[in-house]
């Protein structure tokens, strides 16, 4: 089968990350967040304290990414990084007064792009989107185990 450029779901799903990604950027914009950095926000805000190693395993991201990200958000004063008391070399990422006011005011514009994003998609069609996605996931995941994924080939 052949199919057309625009056909390839790669392309659809990129396209669509990249309006995603786009839309949330400028609606993040007045908050000083960037939206990888209001991923990170997002989870200490559900558990204030998570480690870099535990941030980077659950948003799938590497350490020296994670790390970075948590500079800028200390930069901004919306965290702070401190040694974890059972591992000097673990840094865990707490939430500054300023860091957990943020909460009040980008949560509802979390929640708004949510509603926006998934307006006319039932329930159903979006645990079955849930499902595709966690497929080509593990499709990739399985192709490539033991594969860095900068590698080239």
């Amino acid at each position: 089968m052949n199919l057309a450029f625009q056909d390839y779901i790669s392309i659809k799903i990129h396209k669509t990350d990249l309006k995603l990604t786009g839309y949330i950027k400028s609606q993040l914009k007045p908050y000083n967040l960037a939206p990888e950095q209001n991923l990170i926000m997002m989870l200490l805000w559900e558990e204030n304290g998570l480690s870099q190693n535990q941030l980077a395993a659950r948003l799938n991201k590497d350490k020296t990414n994670i790390a970075r990200m948590a500079s800028n958000l200390e930069k901004k004063g919306f965290i702070i990084r401190s040694s974890s008391a059972t591992d000097r070399r673990s840094l865990k990422l707490y939430l500054t007064d300023s860091g957990k006011k943020l909460k009040e005011e980008v949560l509802p514009v979390a929640e708004k792009f949510n509603e926006i994003v998934c307006e006319g998609i039932s329930l159903e069609e979006l645990k079955q989107l849930d499902t595709l996605l966690t497929k080509m996931t593990n499709n990739l995941e399985n192709q490539y185990e033991g594969k860095d994924e900068n590698d080239d080939e």
